[in-house]
């Protein structure tokens, strides 16, 4: 069995510990929330467990404070298969009056909350766990930290050499912590098998409504092709439409979609709204991604010298690897990810905005002089825009890009960073 992998959420469930008395890890499936939470507990009991399932389940109905002795942090693993526990626990933390108590895990299938009487509001710290970032991975050097840009503190470092066809194996093969061990070809069935997962169960089992496996695929394949674009419901239907399924009206692609939300299959990414000093026009729809590229290479059935020959479709399934990092970072420094688009077409990639409202524009580019260039155009043009009057300055503009051989900041302030020398 491979060595655990230091996670960046480790130092995340350690803060909130100290906090909450239970904290909920939620994300998709084998991202490593159950593995993540054993390093943590100092017991555990698995609801799961063939032998104790009937028992755990039981117990869990008639008296499931019991469930709960044991040294603390107390690890319920598959929580979700006794939604009574939620009020139970609730209620014991309450009485114990101590943090660090209980950590909740579970699939990413959303227990049925029906039957709960409280929100577990001042008791419940959530925590979203996702696939691996690079640096996670060991696939990234972490010569560049994202915190340390907020702080002003830069410094230029040669990055690894990273090829292009290496790279199309990284969006191919994931952050799937179980993928690490295996040869490069059992990875990559990996993540077609997340996929195939999806396809025939998890999406049934998001919300207990059946769903047609083939229209679920050809729903992710149509999702892949508008990775990291604001397009509506109707732009998916008509594909779908146009591949010979128009059966399927538009609020039941919409159905489809909040399934996939539930599952965290899907994640997209809200509009950012900065104080501009036009009357400029927002656009707020969400942009569309999965949470790792591999969602989007396999159900579109691509391997990494599909892509290597399809620069076009490889740029957009590297933005979303690299919204999938930026994230992880932006989480770890108690921050979000942000799209912005204006009705004039000026669009920046993410916005990494914290708590304490200082913000950095960051546009993705696969690599390339002239990409760089209309990356820092953009950067430019919007900072620019930006009303610094009602709002503070950007604490730094960047092109994270996917190849490269040196993390360093240009002539007008823009730092170019590989997205295999950064980290949180």
């Amino acid at each position: 069995m491979e060595k655990y992998r230091p996670r960046i959420a480790d130092r995340m469930l350690e803060a909130q510990l100290s906090a909450s008395g239970i904290v909920l890890i939620q994300g998709p499936k084998w991202c490593g929330k159950t593995t993540t939470a054993e390093q943590h507990a100092r017991s555990i009991l698995y609801m799961d467990y063939p032998k104790t399932r009937a028992s755990n389940l039981l117990l869990a109905e008639t008296d499931p404070q019991i469930l709960f002795q044991g040294d603390t942090p107390r690890l319920i693993d598959e929580w979700q298969l006794a939604p009574k526990l939620w009020d139970a626990a609730r209620f014991e933390v309450s009485h114990r009056g101590m943090p660090g108590q209980l950590i909740f895990t579970g699939s990413s299938v959303p227990p049925d909350m029906s039957e709960l009487t409280h929100t577990g509001t001042g008791r419940v710290a959530w925590l979203t766990m996702r696939p691996m970032s690079l640096w996670e991975s060991g696939d990234s050097s972490g010569k560049t930290s994202i915190g340390s840009l907020f702080k002003g503190d830069f410094a230029s470092a040669k990055a690894d050499d990273i090829p292009l066809k290496e790279l199309a194996y990284l969006v191919c093969r994931g952050g799937w912590p179980g993928s690490l061990a295996l040869t490069r070809e059992a990875a990559l069935l990996q993540a077609g098998n997340y996929v195939d997962g999806v396809v025939h169960s998890d999406v049934s089992r998001a919300d207990n409504v059946q769903r047609d496996p083939e229209f679920t695929r050809r729903l992710l394949r149509s999702y892949a092709r508008h990775q990291g674009q604001q397009v509506p419901v109707s732009t998916i239907y008509d594909d779908l439409a146009q591949n010979g399924m128009p059966s399927m009206g538009q609020d039941t692609i919409a159905s489809y979609i909040q399934a996939l939300k539930k599952i965290f299959v899907i994640e997209d990414m809200p509009a950012w709204s900065p104080n501009l000093r036009s009357k400029t026009a927002i656009r707020v729809s969400d942009t569309r991604y999965f949470v790792d590229p591999s969602i989007a290479a396999s159900a579109l059935g691509l391997s990494p010298d599909d892509l290597v020959y399809d620069l076009n479709t490889f740029g957009l399934l590297f933005e979303t690897l690299a919204v999938r990092d930026l994230r992880i970072y932006a989480d770890a420094l108690g921050g979000q990810v942000y799209h912005y688009r204006d009705k004039n077409g000026l669009e920046c990639d993410a916005v990494i905005h914290l708590r304490d409202s200082s913000y950095g524009l960051v546009e993705i580019k696969i690599g390339g002089e002239q990409l760089i260039e209309s990356g820092a155009e953009t950067l430019l043009k919007l900072s620019g825009k930006i009303d610094t009057k009602r709002m503070k300055e950007p604490s730094f503009l960047m092109i994270l890009t996917g190849i490269g051989q040196y993390a360093y900041r240009r002539k007008d302030g823009i730092y170019v960073v590989p997205v295999n020398c950064l980290k949180d």
